[in-house]
């Protein structure tokens, strides 16, 4: 689209799939900020990942992509996901089903024919002023005091302040490490579209929500190979736009080595015999000749930025989760909304050089922790999924407790991030507790080992020797925009109305609710004496009142009882990480909790 003719930015990101798409358009068309994008291949082109999440929406929104989505028809809206896992009725539910319940609107996202989709937000982002260069991969970074010096394969080399790497899931190239397992599970995926297919909100049953008002949702059918997917898109098919379902199957090597679901006789057959599935897909065609494949495996990058190399990774450049809820766009678009945030508060400079790391740091610390207790609470979802097929090879797999190796920034995310909604929605067939998932999987047994314990009403609670508050400023991870979030966590009652408003017409409203990343949060850090920043515990007092908590804590030692009587359920989770990095104690027990550096869970 363009050409190198001015080689000095502010940022030069790496990768033009939606993560990098939308940090281009958020960087140059709210920031004014110069932005090239370096894109390898040449769009449109085809990709993995046709079924998005809610948070995806207001993402777009500010972006200011989400009206030229919606424009195109490319898409289906998308009110949730029906999930047949065993021999009873499927588990069902709306997309923030529980606030659904509450206010009656439907939160929503959309099925993408992901080619035309991801090139509608390349395109947006060169609107919005972004020098974007398709065909060209970049091939070296090299950090400067000053600025950047970025490679491309051809030699040619541009200089930049800032780089970002949203290239998908690569090795790094300002690190040249190596990506981590994130799980343990090995999962291939194979998939294909088809015409010919009903819709899942045809089927008129009890169960199906999504039956009566003829609505969209995802469907996902386990079998004893597996899960598949099926997702309506509306695709161009030989110059005609037609609504077609892509069919995938997830599974194992060790599955395929017994049964090639490559060969599309083979995987035709197969979802012609998944219960409920099969229902849907009897005149199923194939619009290709071929099947096809791709790794899901969940893996991570150990950084995701470095503030005196200044870069940073986005997207699936950072981390990627296993595809059963959906997330993966969602958490990239995110994510590149955040990085928007540090990367122009940096970039401004009006910040002392310790506050801006302090970002910097809220980001990689913040996002590794939802990464990582997402991946957490899939492995849940299939432990407690795997007891209903026992004889399957893949779930004989998934159906085992996985040895895990947390750090305590691990432990200190799953104090102080809740198990997925909507997850938790589906999983327990609509209680929405966490004592109806199994004690053994890998989210609840981790959750155990980060809580640091009862604490007697009777019991004083006191500062640590050498503990220390700063005020400072915080990155809101991951932010997700007109999310009311479960409890303990709250927002003002007040509040709420304008949620529900957002949702009733994003376009029409999206003033209504504040942007999650338009200025970073005050805040206040907790450390001991010596501590590296990474071992801080931040805290905003308007959210969970973590100042007040620390005005409490400094007149001395005070019971328990005492406290807790007169604070929110919010402000003693921050209690409950304080206590877990040793920076509140408990008289009559050990000053520190845990190894700051690796705790290892036993498998």
């Amino acid at each position: 689209m363009s050409k190198v003719d001015q080689p000095d930015y502010d940022v030069v990101i790496m990768g033009g799939g939606p993560a990098g798409s939308t940090l281009g358009a958020l960087l140059a068309g709210r920031h004014g900020r110069k932005v090239a994008i370096f894109e390898k291949e040449r769009f449109p082109r085809e990709h993995i990942g046709e079924s998005f999440a809610h948070p995806i929406i207001p993402v777009l929104e500010e972006s200011g992509a989400l009206a030229k989505v919606l424009a195109s028809d490319c898409w289906v809206k998308k009110y949730g996901g029906i999930f047949k896992w065993d021999e009873g009725d499927p588990s069902t539910a709306f997309f923030d089903h529980a606030n659904w319940l509450d206010d009656g609107v439907h939160r929503w996202a959309m099925h993408v024919d992901r080619a035309e989709f991801d090139h509608i937000l390349l395109r947006h982002a060169a609107d919005c002023g972004v020098d974007v260069f398709e065909e060209s991969t970049v091939d070296a970074f090299s950090a400067g005091p000053e600025h950047s010096t970025i490679t491309l394969k051809d030699g040619r080399t541009v200089t930049t302040r800032l780089f970002a790497d949203a290239s998908g899931r690569r090795n790094p190239i300002t690190t040249g490490g190596k990506r981590a397992w994130l799980s343990s599970y090995r999962n291939l995926a194979i998939w294909q579209h088809f015409i010919g297919c009903r819709t899942v909100q045809d089927l008129d049953e009890p169960w199906n929500v999504f039956h009566p008002s003829n609505i969209s949702a995802i469907g996902c059918f386990a079998f004893k190979d597996g899960w598949c997917w099926f997702i309506p898109i509306r695709k161009m098919i030989d110059g005609e736009r037609k609504t077609v379902h892509s069919v995938g199957i997830v599974t194992s090597p060790e599955v395929l080595k017994e049964t090639d679901y490559t060969d599309p006789e083979v995987f035709l057959a197969a979802v012609r015999n998944v219960p409920l599935l099969s229902e849907l897909v009897q005149d199923a065609e194939p619009v290709k000749e071929k099947m096809s494949t791709a790794t899901n495996y969940s893996m991570i990058n150990d950084q995701f930025a470095d503030f005196d190399e200044r870069w940073m990774l986005v997207g699936d450049s950072s981390y990627f989760v296993d595809p059963l809820f959906s997330s993966g766009v969602a958490f990239a678009v995110a994510q590149a909304s955040a990085a928007a945030l540090v990367m122009n508060t940096t970039l401004d400079g009006r910040l002392p050089d310790t506050e801006a790391r302090d970002l910097w740091l809220d980001y990689d610390r913040g996002w590794h922790g939802m990464a990582e207790t997402y991946a957490l609470s899939i492995d849940q979802w299939y432990h407690d999924i795997a007891k209903n097929h026992p004889d399957g090879i893949y779930w004989r797999t998934r159906g085992t407790a996985i040895d895990l190796d947390l750090r305590e920034r691990s432990f200190q995310a799953l104090l102080n991030t809740a198990f997925t909604p909507d997850l938790l929605q589906v999983l327990t067939r609509g209680t929405r507790r966490r004592s109806d998932l199994s004690p053994e999987g890998n989210f609840r047994r981790a959750e155990v080992l980060a809580d640091p314990g009862d604490v007697a009403p009777e019991q004083l609670v006191r500062l640590a020797p050498g503990a220390r508050m700063r005020d400072s400023v915080a990155l809101d991870v991951p932010g997700f925009k007109a999310f009311i979030p479960p409890p303990p966590f709250e927002i003002p009652e007040e509040a709420k109305p304008a949620v529900s408003e957002y949702w009733r017409n994003v376009i029409a409203h999206q003033e209504s609710v504040p942007p999650p990343h338009g200025t970073p949060v005050p805040c206040q850090r907790f450390y001991l004496d010596g501590a590296p920043p990474e071992e801080h515990v931040a805290g905003i007092n308007e959210r969970d009142g973590s100042a007040d908590l620390w005005k409490l804590l400094e007149t001395g030692p005070i019971s328990y009882q005492e406290l807790a009587g007169g604070v929110s359920e919010a402000t003693l989770g921050v209690l409950r990480r304080l206590l877990r990095a040793g920076i509140v104690v408990v008289d009559g027990q050990p000053e520190q909790a845990g190894d700051p550096e690796k705790t290892e869970v036993p498998g």
